[in-house]
Order: structure tokens, then C-alpha cells, then sequence
């Protein structure tokens, strides 16, 4: 199954451009080609996740040519999981993109849907830094073209604002990656986590640099204060089957932080050590607070969940920033449920807008089918502000109870739970004014009445919160397959050798070249 590792790159890669050659007039052969690709994508990646689940390091070298010479895509438990939780999530959207019509709203959507599946996996599955910004442009590139689907100044301007911050973080990102190769003559993943090692601390100001420079990129994909400003807009201005894939865009730079710093740049690491948590944590606990407040204060529907995804990402990263192996399997448990609560939230805010003329926080007529839009609303609600029973509580007291071990935390329980009050309030405000207070209101004579949402759409977000369920249900299995996951990231020699192929032998700059 080693060659299998390429097909979720692969794969899309082929289906995008025989969609846009062979299948551009036709709306119905593009879906069923989407479909059929990303169930397959689903089958591919769970047979991978399988693989990978008892420890299991697999590496696809490009060509045979040899790490750290090659191009290499690895597949262990984080990878495999990150890519399976993809692909679910990305039929689930494009169910609902259907049912909704949303991909015959515009052009070669289903085409860009498939190039921004092949940028995310490949992000995932990479194991070198140079084709990790590779894959990060061609998320880049499909990403707006989905943002700006079906036109609209209001989201070309968000586009806009979202490329140029992304621009921004790519020129970064190349900074980073010419230091790195300055000090280690190397772009492979698990060759830097040698050659760092065997750097003198006393000469270690390049990559100290190139660590931050690193960090600020991932931040920035992160949507982590104060880097987060091209967040609210572009989410809310995105439309809503985009804006749910989106969900797993910011997973993309918690990801990679995840992966770098526990494998290159590890928390005991001599010539870095610090660097991370001096600013990380902090600016985590106030993304968190700025998140929710901005749930708190939003006006409009789609920015009130724009909020709310800015304040789980500030709950991933207060996780992650702890870098201990407790906190890393908490923050890994909050993103699958995070992913799947903000993805259902967006979808839920398109089925408002079918019924009403706008998203602002006040009381109209009532849509058509408010009672189930309401529950499904009331039902992700309660997953997003992370209320009992559903896997946001779990996740939560999971990143309590990892957040001991961290100097902040007073000031973490402190943020956490009054960033989940604060939450809480702003979501059941918005609730009752878009549901509750409707009912009051007739509408006028001679109104038409708007049009009931596909069946196929409540399919797609009843799909997403049963997965939240299942992620409830399953808390303990699920969490334990985390902590393993956690063991392996923080005791990378496995990767390493299994990559290199060379084990217990440490790669020379001359070697390399």
C-alpha cells in the first residue's frame, strides 16, 4: 500500500483539469465525477489511516530517488488522520453544494474544488518544507477562485484582502525556508530534525530566525491574533459550501506547527528553546477572547460564526502551545470536533439566507423550515460554545485539564471559561432573534414565500453533526488513538529513519551536497 500515499495528490490533480476539458458544459457529469472522486478519496484515505493506526511510517519516494535528495510524502497517524478527516468533510460540502445549487451559481467550481483537495493533502502528506509551501500556494490559487465564485463586490473585496495576506505569509515563508537552507544545506523534514540538533547554540542566530519566521507563517494560516484580520471577512463573504471547507484551512497552519515543532524545532531543542511559548500561548489565550467577544458583538449571522471559528482556533492553539504530549492529543481531539462544528454552522447560516433578505441579527418572518433549520442551529450551537453533552464540553476539559502542566494556568482556565459564558450568550442572542422572535412577525400579504432548502442540504449538515455525535460517543477511543498519536509525534526517530533509511546514521551537509 506504500504507492497509495500519492493518490489523494494524484487524484485530484487528474479529476480538475478532465472536469474542466471534457466536462466544462455539463454541470451533471462534473458532480458525478466529483463525487465518485472524493468517495474515493474517502476509501484511500481510510485504508492509509488504517495502515498508519499501530505506528505504522510509510514514505512514497517520487521517482526512487532518496530522502533527503528526492521529493518524499510520508504517512503516519497525524498525517493519515488529517487527511481522512479531509476528505469526510469535503463530500459532506460538496453534498450540500449540490443540493443547494451553489456549484451552478458559477464557473469550473468542481474544478477548483478538486485543486484545493490536492493542495490540503499534499500539505498533510508532504515530508519536505519546500513543496509544504508548494502546497500552500496551490491552496492559495483554488481558494480564492472558490472564494470569488458566483461574483459579488463584497466578495471580490474580501478576496482580495484574503490573497494579500496570504501573499504576505508566502513571502514569509520563502524568508524561512532560504535560512533554513542556509545553516543546514537541506529542505527535508526529517533531515533537519538531525542537522538541527548538531547545530552550536552559540552559532544558532540564522536558525533561531528562521524558526520564528516559520512560526509567524503557520500563525498566519492559523488566523492567530493579531494575524487573524483577513479571517472574518473572508469567511463571511465566502460562499457557504467554501466557507465550510475553509473549516479545515486553519487546521492546515495548526497542522504544520504541530508537525515542525515537535520534529525540527522540539520544545527541549537547545538552539530554540523558548521561542514558541514566549508569545505563543499569550497570543492563543487572546485570540480565544477576541473570538468570542466578536461572537458576542457581530451583527450579521456569517460574521458571528467567523468569530467563532478565530476563538476555536485560539482554543487549538492554547492546546498546542503548551507542547506537552497531554496537550497536543487535546488540541488533535478539539480539531476534529472544531472543524466539523464550524463547517455545520456555515452551511446552517446558508440555509437562514435562503429564507431572508439578509444575515443581520433581527427579527423577520419566519423562514421556510425554521423548525428543523432551528434545531440544527440549536444542536451546533451547543457543540461550538462547547456545552454538554456534545464533544466541544469533552474537548474542552481535555485542554483544562493538559493546560496544568502550563506557568498560565490561571489565566488559561480563566479565558477559557469566560470566552465559553461569553459564547454562549452570543450565540443564544443570535438564536432567539433569528428563530424565537420571528414567529412574532407575519409576513406581508402579498410576500412570496422563499422556497424550503433541498432535502439534500439537511442531509449534509445532519451529516456533519451526526459526526459530532459519533465524535461524543466514540471519546474515549478516540482520545486514546490521540495520545498514541501524541507519543509518536514527540519520539520522531521512527519517522526519521524510516524517511532517511539510513537508521542511527546522521546525514552530513557534505553528504548532501
Amino acid at each position: 500500500m506504500t504507492h497509495w500515499i500519492i493518490l489523494p495528490v494524484v487524484l485530484p490533480a487528474i479529476l480538475a483539469p478532465f472536469i474542466v476539458l471534457a466536462a466544462r458544459y455539463h454541470i451533471g457529469i462534473q458532480r458525478v465525477f466529483s463525487i465518485v472522486g472524493v468517495g474515493a478519496l474517502i476509501a484511500i484515505a481510510a485504508g492509509l489511516a488504517w495502515q498508519a493506526s499501530d505506528g505504522t511510517v510509510t514514505v512514497y519516494r517520487l521517482s526512487d530517488w532518496a530522502a533527503p535528495f528526492g521529493i518524499v510524502l510520508v504517512g503516519d497517524r497525524l498525517s493519515t488522520m488529517m487527511v481522512l478527516l479531509t476528505a469526510v468533510l469535503a463530500l459532506l460540502v460538496l453534498l450540500y453544494a449540490i443540493g443547494s445549487g451553489w456549484d451552478d451559481r458559477g464557473r469550473h467550481f468542481h474544478a477548483l474544488f478538486q485543486f484545493q483537495l490536492m493542495g490540503i493533502m499534499g500539505a498533510f502528506l508532504t515530508g519536505d518544507l519546500f513543496n509544504l509551501f508548494v502546497f500552500f500556494e496551490v491552496l492559495l490559487i483554488a481558494s480564492y477562485g472558490l472564494m470569488i465564485h458566483a461574483g459579488g463586490n463584497a466578495r471580490l473585496r474580501a478576496g482580495v484582502q484574503y490573497v494579500l495576506f496570504n501573499l504576505l505569509g508566502s513571502t514569509l515563508f520563502l524568508f524561512a525556508l532560504g535560512s533554513i537552507y542556509a545553516e543546514t544545506g537541506t529542505l527535508n523534514m526529517a533531515d533537519l530534525a538531525q542537522r538541527v540538533a548538531l547545530i552550536d547554540p552559540a552559532a544558532s542566530v540564522g536558525i533561531r530566525v528562521a524558526s520564528v519566521l516559520l512560526l509567524l507563517v503557520f500563525a498566519i494560516k492559523a488566523a492567530v491574533v493579531p494575524l487573524h484580520f483577513w479571517l472574518p471577512s473572508s469567511y463571511a463573504e465566502a460562499p457557504a459550501p467554501v466557507a465550510a471547507l475553509f473549516a479545515i484551512m486553519t487546521k492546515v497552519g495548526a497542522y504544520a506547527i504541530i508537525r515542525v515543532y515537535t520534529l525540527i524545532f522540539p520544545p527541549d531543542l537547545e538552539v530554540t528553546v523558548g521561542l514558541h511559548g514566549m508569545w505563543l500561548l499569550p497570543a492563543a489565550l487572546i485570540s480565544l477572547a477576541i473570538g468570542m467577544v466578536g461572537v458576542l458583538a457581530a451583527r450579521k449571522l456569517d460574521r458571528l460564526v467567523a468569530f467563532a471559528v478565530i476563538g476555536s482556533m485560539g482554543m487549538v492553539m492554547v492546546a498546542i502551545s503548551i507542547f506537552t504530549p497531554t496537550s497536543v492529543a487535546a488540541a488533535l481531539y478539539y480539531i476534529i470536533h472544531s472543524t466539523f462544528a464550524a463547517a455545520a454552522l456555515f452551511l446552517i447560516v446558508d440555509l437562514v439566507r435562503s429564507g431572508r433578505d439578509n444575515l443581520e441579527l433581527k427579527a423577520v418572518a419566519p423562514i421556510s423550515g425554521a423548525a428543523l433549520t432551528a434545531a440544527l442551529y440549536f444542536t451546533a450551537a451547543i457543540a461550538m460554545t462547547g456545552l454538554p453533552p456534545l464533544s466541544g464540553f469533552v474537548g474542552k476539559l481535555l485542554i483544562l485539564d493538559a493546560s496544568f502542566s502550563s506557568p498560565l494556568v490561571v489565566w488559561t482556565w480563566a479565558i477559557i471559561l469566560s470566552a465559553s459564558l461569553i459564547s454562549i450568550v452570543g450565540f443564544a442572542r443570535a438564536g432567539s432573534t433569528v428563530f424565537w422572535k420571528a414567529e412574532s412577525i407575519a409576513h406581508p400579504v402579498e410576500a412570496t414565500l422563499p422556497m424550503r432548502p433541498a432535502a439534500l442540504s439537511y442531509v449534509a449538515v445532519g451529516g456533519l453533526l451526526g459526526l459530532l455525535i459519533a465524535h461524543t460517543i466514540f471519546a474515549g477511543p478516540v482520545h486514546a488513538y490521540m495520545n498514541a498519536m501524541s507519543e509518536q509525534l514527540f519520539a520522531p526517530e521512527p519517522y526519521i529513519s524510516t524517511v532517511l533509511d539510513t537508521p542511527g546514521k546522521l546525514s552530513t551537509p557534505k553528504e548532501a551536497h
